[in-house]
């Protein structure tokens, strides 16, 4: 069968995203085709929408944090069924036989599909993907919040529960926005003495709604001092976009003690070396998450009461969207409704 769907697209660089009626062939092979109910907005988002990327090829449609339900199923597809609910995130497929993969770690194959980058992505009334990006969404879950559990959830979920910190360890959370306002309800839920580290002292009450135990406005002190005066902590997930205050964090963390950068810009971290190795520090960075993980966090959502703070744009309003990303104007996290108009 075939139909058509709205979708938003770009057709030049840096040109505005506008609707366009695209046909929703059927999928064939291992291909799913998704009726899109939410997709979310995500930082990355603003850079596949600029579509000045080498070798772009147009017309560009971004999104990658999708949720909706399964409309047909290629020939070669098991295990799933027209009407299941599912989430479609930043792994949007793999190779399969690569040894990242082999592995278990999909989301390093070389190979690895980004919807948005690698095909239309999910600004659209219906997407088509391969059968391994898929998770199934949890009874208990709505379909809006499911939606940025796709990229934020999974990456958040994964940045703090894989990092190994002992058993009542105390984490901090850099930055509470789209990401840190999730890394805070999973470290504290998790059962981490949770520190919410962000500017302003208005963000505090949010912060401790969300579970922190502690909050240290960066505006009003330094932030690695200020943990340092709380005992330290023994994770640091850094989830704004700036990575200019690594540095001065570093000086917060405990001996045996890990930075994890989730949110990153065009920067570079510069970490004094001596510092480094008597404390015995680690630096690292965190990508996203399978689908098989995806699910695992919404999961974990569902049971432990972890949602999303989101506000919904029609989907038409997608490239106001973009500009409210740009301007930092979200709290916190925008979700297209395919289903409202202007």
């Amino acid at each position: 069968m075939s139909d058509t769907a709205v979708t938003m697209v770009v057709t030049e660089p840096r040109g505005p995203l506008h609707p366009s009626a695209a046909e929703t062939a059927s999928p064939t092979g291992t291909g799913v085709r998704v009726s899109v109910t939410a997709s979310g907005v995500c930082n990355a988002d603003i850079a596949t929408a600029a579509a000045t990327g080498p070798g772009t090829s147009f017309p560009v449609t971004p999104g990658h944090e999708v949720a909706g339900v399964i409309a047909e199923l290629g020939d070669q597809v098991e295990g799933w069924s027209v009407g299941d609910r599912v989430a479609v995130g930043w792994f949007g497929g793999s190779c399969g036989h690569c040894v990242f993969c082999r592995a278990g770690d999909v989301v390093h194959c070389p190979e690895r599909k980004v919807p948005g980058l690698s095909y239309p992505g999910g600004w659209a009334q219906s997407i088509t993907v391969s059968a391994d990006a898929l998770a199934r969404i949890p009874d208990g879950l709505d379909l809006f919040d499911a939606a940025p559990f796709g990229c934020a959830g999974v990456t958040t979920f994964n940045a703090v529960r894989k990092a190994g910190t002992r058993d009542g360890g105390r984490v901090a959370v850099f930055g509470l926005g789209g990401l840190g306002h999730l890394a805070v309800q999973f470290a504290a839920k998790l059962g981490y003495e949770t520190i919410a580290i962000a500017r302003g002292g208005d963000r505090e009450k949010l912060a401790r709604d969300l579970g922190a135990h502690h909050y240290i406005d960066s505006n009003a002190q330094a932030p690695g001092a200020a943990l340092k005066e709380l005992g330290g902590a023994d994770l640091i997930v850094h989830t704004a976009s700036s990575i200019a205050p690594v540095d001065e964090l570093l000086t917060g963390l405990n001996v045996h003690g890990q930075l994890t950068l989730v949110g990153v810009d065009a920067g570079s971290v510069t970490v004094p070396v001596a510092r480094l190795v008597m404390n015995g520090h680690t630096v690292t960075g965190h990508l996203t998450g399978s689908a098989r993980e995806t699910e695992e966090a919404m999961r974990f959502a569902v049971t432990n009461g972890v949602r999303p703070m989101i506000e919904r744009m029609p989907l038409e309003q997608a490239d106001e969207a973009i500009t409210r990303l740009r301007s930092g104007a979200p709290r916190f996290r925008i979700v297209l409704d395919t289903a409202r108009s202007k």
